[in-house]
């Protein structure tokens, strides 16, 4: 097939193909794109490509790849089901071109995360550049498809394991005929969410025949759009893998961001029911340094300036910049130090643009040593934290502060995780902590910052 080559931005004239349902006119002004679901693009790691013939040379040759996610879709004035979305894939870390020859969007079965059957009267093409099937995405770059016009009626409470929640989950299965050359290939492992891998084009098949692969993983995809009235708004969570959902249950949702949404979409806030959540977080990701994935202060841009509709930003990071650095007095000085020039730097370039900053206090990790290594018997990387949490709650450099620390820290020890919320690593928070989390977060900021801030 011929590829569509990626040059202008995307055209607001579309062409109808058969069997997609199209926006037809250019965007009004009372209406704008606003990020509804954002995943961050990361370098996949080998124990993170898949096995056999899809890791092969080249990658995903002759594959499909389809994979199920929840948009978090902002409450609208005449409560209005059908939307025009359309989608972004990340070649972010290729170093080949991504030529992805087909792809669509459905509803799953039973409208359930993580399955790899879909509603097959339900499924739409997905084309690029006002028509065309196909697109080739080139090294380090990415894509934005044509948009979409999808019915998400009746879709909007179940998500995950028959959880009654906040959010509509679609599939999105794309065919790669060629697959991708070359060893570096740009997904978001932490995806908590299963999605499966078969040879040929599949992309139309309600289900998938063949040796079909599963992987809790996501590839390429990177975030949803939906044409929006100019009263909706994104909000932009960069985090680590506490807000990635570790400690979380597959193919349910119930990150802390996750109940976060719900709680908006059931408050009697007519403004916090029309902002999305957007999860840009990453396991093992740090602020000052390429742990996993980028550095917060080199993807700052990419993840939370560049995205559609921002109107909120926040930043929940520095554990593990704490944690994995030795456990002396001198070295945890300058940690300190350089975290907070660092979230410093980061405040200042989110502020520039009139997004407010908010910023959340770093939760206990102290407990037994052999289980979690961030705590040291001496206490030092503890006393970083407590130093860290102190600037944030105190200096008034972040718009507003989100105190996690306190609302799921055990009073009796303020060191530990209550135990009710620990996932048994003395780190990372289960479920019960997660939604402990999400009820501690003041939903009148999303009032008292509608109007943006002026930076200094």
């Amino acid at each position: 097939m011929a590829f569509a080559r990626i040059g202008f931005l995307l055209s607001c004239a579309l062409l109808v193909a058969q069997g997609v349902a199209q926006y037809t006119g250019p965007a009004q002004a009372s209406r704008r794109w606003v990020d509804v679901w954002t995943a961050m693009p990361q370098l996949t790691e080998p124990a993170n490509l898949p096995s056999g013939v899809f890791n092969a040379t080249p990658k995903f040759n002759d594959t499909t790849l389809r994979q199920t996610i929840k948009l978090d879709l902002p409450a609208t004035n005449g409560n209005v089901s059908t939307r025009h979305v359309r989608f972004r894939f990340s070649n972010a870390f290729g170093t080949s071109p991504l030529d992805i020859s087909a792809a669509t969007v459905a509803r799953p079965l039973n409208n359930r995360a993580g399955v790899s059957v879909v509603e097959e009267a339900s499924t739409l093409a997905l084309t690029f550049n006002a028509g065309a099937n196909g697109i080739s995405v080139p090294a380090g770059a990415l894509a934005v498809s044509d948009p979409v016009e999808f019915d998400f009626a009746g879709i909007e409470s179940y998500v995950g394991n028959g959880t009654l929640q906040s959010g509509s989950i679609v599939t999105i299965s794309m065919y790669l005929q060629n697959g991708q050359q070359g060893e570096a290939i740009t997904s978001h492992p932490g995806s908590r969410t299963t999605s499966y891998l078969v040879n040929g084009n599949q992309v139309r098949a309600s289900n998938l025949t063949g040796q079909v692969q599963s992987q809790a993983h996501w590839y390429f995809i990177s975030a949803v759009e939906s044409l929006e009235s100019a009263e909706a708004s994104a909000f932009l969570v960069v985090g680590d893998s506490i807000t990635d959902g570790r400690g979380t249950v597959t193919d349910a949702n119930n990150r802390w961001p996750d109940f976060l949404f719900s709680r908006m979409q059931r408050s009697n806030s007519s403004v916090a029911r029309r902002v999305t959540v957007n999860n840009q977080a990453a396991g093992g990701n740090c602020v000052l340094s390429a742990c996993l994935g980028p550095s917060v202060v080199s993807r700052i841009d990419r993840d939370v300036l560049a995205q559609s509709g921002v109107r909120y930003a926040m930043l929940f990071e520095g554990v593990n910049d704490i944690g994995g650095a030795a456990a002396d007095v001198a070295t945890q000085n300058r940690v300190v130090d350089n975290l907070i020039a660092g979230y410093q730097q980061i405040i200042t370039r989110i502020r520039a643009q009139g997004i407010p900053m908010f910023g959340a206090t770093i939760t206990p990790f102290s407990g037994n040593a052999t289980i979690q290594p961030y705590g040291d018997a001496a206490g030092i990387r503890e006393q970083s934290r407590v130093k860290v949490n102190d600037w944030i709650r105190n200096s008034g450099a972040f718009d507003a502060v989100i105190d996690f620390d306190a609302a799921v820290r055990d009073p009796e020890e303020v060191t530990m995780l209550k135990t009710e919320y620990d996932s048994g690593d003395f780190l990372h928070l289960n479920v019960a902590g997660y939604r402990a989390m999400a009820e501690s977060f003041p939903l009148g900021l999303f009032q008292q910052f509608a109007d943006g801030v002026v930076e200094d």
